[in-house]
């Protein structure tokens, strides 16, 4: 697909059946100030910043259907594909949970409560198609036309300046019916009665268990790498209590069709040695994502890659190793791989290079959520790469472990509600966790604190809001260090 900005366009049929070219009178040394490979929320982002400063724009986007077909519309991985539909689905299943609280609240139900899937994912797909349909209508009002070809072909586009923001793609085994497979240490997997990999499999896990199904978590190392261990270690006893079960240090060597149609899955355990079956009715992996670079032939230009992620290595200001080719998002190496930072920096560069501004994007401190049945949000340093750069003599760990209000009727456990704030020697916050209801909202607005420095002595002058969770954050008072019960009482 491409989109084509800022111009007066003429159509000319080709002698190829339902194909359309689309050509322009230009004037000028190239066709366009800029040209964006990759339609997902950061190239959205970045053409339509660019088109609102007064560039010439050309937007190229594709989507490669998957092994099984799948294809989708403009807006990338997070619309169709990602987050948006996996909080839709996390908020089908909470509203499972709060059926069942209603009872207790004083709710008459009568009857068994089920869930339709089909009903739910209509749904979902329906808010996707106007989610792609908005994209597009944002684009037409700030002077962009689109255009969808039937196949692909080839044509000349020149530009000032080239960004790619083509974002990644999962990564599938390489035989589904009977494959041996090497899982990175970072990976996760689950089973619906199936098996999945990758961290984001602890969500899907979540809402499926949420939902009804018989879920099971295939776990090779650890669960959400990368993430503080000890909250890590709370969700996932958070989801055993919620139904959802773990096999921990196991290792998935085939799959195979049975005549019937379910799937055998063979594992190995780890520590055992001993290998198990078990049959499931659908497969789902998920062995993390892959950059898409390599249909771009950016080693004929010279662009530099990691080679080991096959990611593009970038300065600070999203240039890469070619004058006048930048990237940034997921394809871009040691970035968060989250949309809102792929949107701010798409809008950033946007404006650099169209001489509006200077301002660089700050990766620092970018706040993020965990969307499991107990959601995590967290910003700033895990307690293990804060001890790791400061010492574990030079932090101090304030921590609390509380009930929401909204669990004491319901006779909800509580056990893994907590939340704890990590401090430098001058009492600087280095980071914030919190497991609890609505996680991702509460985390945002302290997020905000991180950019002007907060110091624990802020917390402390903040008033909170009664009766909620977030207050519970600027009342924390016990330390870990301190070995005293920092189990919250009263109201």
């Amino acid at each position: 697909m491409a989109a084509f900005c800022r111009g007066r366009h003429r159509w000319k049929r080709t002698n190829v059946s339902c194909l359309h070219v689309l050509t322009r009178n230009l004037t000028g040394k190239y066709d366009y100030d800029l040209v964006v490979i990759g339609g997902g929320s950061g190239g959205l982002a970045c053409s339509k910043e660019a088109a609102q400063v007064g560039q010439k724009v050309a937007v190229l986007d594709y989507v490669e259907p998957s092994l099984k077909g799948t294809k989708w519309g403009l807006g990338g991985t997070c619309v169709n594909v990602g987050c948006i539909p996996k909080k839709l689905m996390h908020q089908a299943a909470l509203l499972g949970s709060a059926v069942k609280d209603a009872k207790k609240y004083g709710w008459q139900i009568s009857g068994p409560v089920c869930h339709d899937w089909a009903t739910m994912a209509e749904a979902v797909q329906n808010h996707v198609r106007s989610l792609n349909w908005g994209h597009r209508v944002q684009d037409l009002n700030k002077g962009c036309y689109f255009t969808f070809p039937s196949s692909l072909i080839q044509t000349i586009l020149t530009a000032k300046n080239i960004v790619i923001a083509t974002g990644g793609r999962p990564k599938y085994p390489t035989n589904v019916s009977s494959i041996a497979i090497i899982v990175p240490p970072r990976c996760v997997s689950f089973s619906l009665p199936a098996f999945w990999l990758v961290d984001v499999a602890l969500e899907c896990a979540g809402f499926l268990t949420g939902i009804g199904l018989d879920t099971t978590v295939m776990v090779r190392s650890i669960a959400l790498r990368g993430f503080d261990q000890q909250m890590s270690g709370l969700v996932t006893d958070y989801m055993e209590t919620y139904g959802t079960k773990f096999a921990w240090k196991c290792v998935p060597k085939r799959v195979d069709k049975l005549s019937s149609g379910a799937l055998q899955v063979t594992w190995t355990d780890t520590h055992t040695g001993n290998e198990h079956k078990d049959t499931y009715d659908s497969v789902l992996w998920a062995v993390g994502r892959a950059p898409e670079t390599k249909a771009l032939g950016l080693d004929k230009l010279g662009v530099q890659l990691n080679k080991e992620t096959g990611k593009i290595v970038v300065g600070a200001d999203e240039s890469t190793s070619v004058p006048n080719i930048y990237a940034f998002g997921d394809i871009s190496e040691g970035r968060p791989e989250l949309t809102p930072t792929a949107i701010k920096a798409g809008k950033l560069l946007a404006r650099r290079l169209a001489g509006h501004s200077t301002e660089l994007m700050n990766y620092d401190n970018v706040a993020t959520t965990v969307f499991t049945p107990l959601e995590y949000g967290c910003v700033g340093l895990s307690e293990e790469e804060a001890e790791k750069r400061h010492g574990k003599d030079s932090i101090e760990v304030y921590h609390a472990f509380y009930k929401p209000l909204e669990f004491t009727v319901a006779e909800r456990d509580a056990s893994q509600c907590y939340l704890k704030v990590g401090l430098d020697c001058n009492q600087k916050i280095l980071g914030l966790h919190f497991t609890g209801p609505n996680a991702g909202e509460m985390t945002q607005g302290f997020a905000l604190g991180f950019q002007c420095g907060a110091t624990y002595s802020h917390l402390l002058q903040t008033v909170g809001i009664h009766p909620t969770c977030a207050e519970e954050v600027v009342k924390v008072n016990i330390t870990k260090r301190s070995g005293l019960d920092a189990t919250v009482t009263g109201c």
